[in-house]
Formats: structure tokens, C-alpha cells, sequence
């Protein structure tokens, strides 16, 4: 019986171990657009070290954990693989925020106002376009420290809703919300063009909103 299950064990160790090698590494996308696309709302410069330093900071860390717990799990050590939340949690989710930030904006030039299914759920859910904003910009500009603001979709309710996160925690695994549009107001976001004004960088970002990638992920939310 013991020869059984230490077989059994092995067994084990070795499919995770498998699995391990088979992990495909998690990579920085290309982002849809030059970084100098989206000045004047956003510089270069900050879209420069936010992609390359920022961005794949997360993803670096988030490949080193993701090792970590593949070890983890090989040997069984359930206290490690505990311990390793924290850093995934954080990692996982500055990778998969800013994935879908940076498809949620675009250059001036391109700039239009959302249409079709999604200006009809932004009246039936917010009132129109500018109290969305307005409602959006008051709760996001009280994230306290570093965070995120949100429109997300609701599944259960087929509504949208606003909603705040704070450091990386992406929307959807902490509550529930679909995410189809995200503004990030970590300060490396914007501090070198609007220092500490938060509200200012938050008034200007709606004239680089993708729409048509808002809506396309509205879209895809619904049919979930």
C-alpha cells in the first residue's frame, strides 16, 4: 500500500513538473498605436516608461511567481503556495489592467463618441454620456493612494456599473464585473504631465477613449 502511494505521489510530481515546462511565459503586447499617439493628453515619455518599465515590470514578476508556484505545487507545499497569492494578486493584475488599458485608448485624431448598444446602455444605466463621466471622475478621483477606475459590466443585472480597485486588484476576479473600460490612477500614470492634479488628468483622458474597443468588449461581456 505505501509503495502504491508514494508511486502515486511521484506520479504527481512529475505531471506538475510537466506542467511547469509546458507554461507559456507571459510577454509585453505591442501597444496599438505610437507612444507619442496620444499627446497631447498623454506624453511619450510617460507612455514610453510607463509600457516598457512599468508595464513589464508586472510581467517579469509575474513569470518569477508563477515559477515559484509551479514549484510550490510540485512538492505539495500548500503554506508556499498560500504565500504566493499576494505577489500574483498583485502582478497578475497590474499585467491584466493594463492589457486592457492600453486598448482602451487611442490617438485624438481617432477619437469618437461611443455609438449603437453601448450609448444605449451608458442612458439607460447613467442618465447620458456626461453623468457617466461626471460619476466616474467623482469616485475615481478618491481612490486613495494608487488604484484604478472602472466601468464594468454586470452580468446578472445585464447593466453597467462604476466601480474602483485599489493597487492592481483587476475587476472582474475581485467583484464580479466584467471589465470594459479602465483608467489607471497610479501616479506614474500621469504625474510627469499633471504632477499630483489627479482630476485634471482625469477630465482630459475621455478625449482619447476608445469607444469602439468599449463597446466591442460591451459586446462580448453580453454574450458571455
Amino acid at each position: 500500500m505505501l509503495a502504491t502511494t508514494t508511486t502515486a505521489a511521484r506520479t504527481a510530481a512529475l505531471r506538475a513538473v510537466s506542467s511547469v515546462a509546458a507554461r507559456a511565459k507571459h510577454t509585453l503586447p505591442d501597444l496599438p498605436y505610437d507612444y507619442s499617439a496620444l499627446e497631447p493628453v498623454v506624453s511619450a515619455e510617460i507612455m514610453r516608461l510607463h509600457h516598457t518599465k512599468h508595464h513589464q515590470t508586472y510581467v517579469t514578476n509575474l513569470n518569477v511567481f508563477e515559477e515559484k508556484l509551479d514549484a510550490a505545487m510540485a512538492k505539495r507545499d500548500v503554506g508556499a503556495q498560500i504565500a504566493l497569492q499576494g505577489a500574483l494578486k498583485f502582478n497578475g493584475g497590474g499585467h491584466i489592467n493594463h492589457s486592457i488599458f492600453w486598448t482602451n485608448l487611442c490617438a485624438p485624431k481617432e477619437f469618437d463618441l461611443p455609438q449603437g448598444d453601448l450609448l444605449t446602455a451608458i442612458n439607460r444605466d447613467f442618465g447620458s454620456l456626461e453623468k457617466m463621466v461626471a460619476k466616474f471622475n467623482a469616485q475615481t478621483v478618491a481612490v486613495q493612494g494608487s488604484g484604478w477606475g472602472w466601468i464594468g459590466y454586470n452580468k446578472e443585472q445585464n447593466k453597467l456599473a462604476i466601480a474602483t480597485t485599489p493597487n492592481q486588484d483587476p475587476l472582474a476576479p475581485t467583484t464580479g464585473l466584467v471589465p470594459i473600460l479602465g483608467v489607471d490612477v497610479w501616479e506614474h500614470a500621469y504625474y510627469l504631465d499633471y504632477k499630483n492634479a489627479r482630476p485634471d488628468y482625469l477630465k482630459a483622458i475621455w478625449g482619447i477613449v476608445n469607444w469602439k474597443n468599449v463597446g466591442e468588449r460591451l459586446a462580448a461581456a453580453s454574450k458571455q
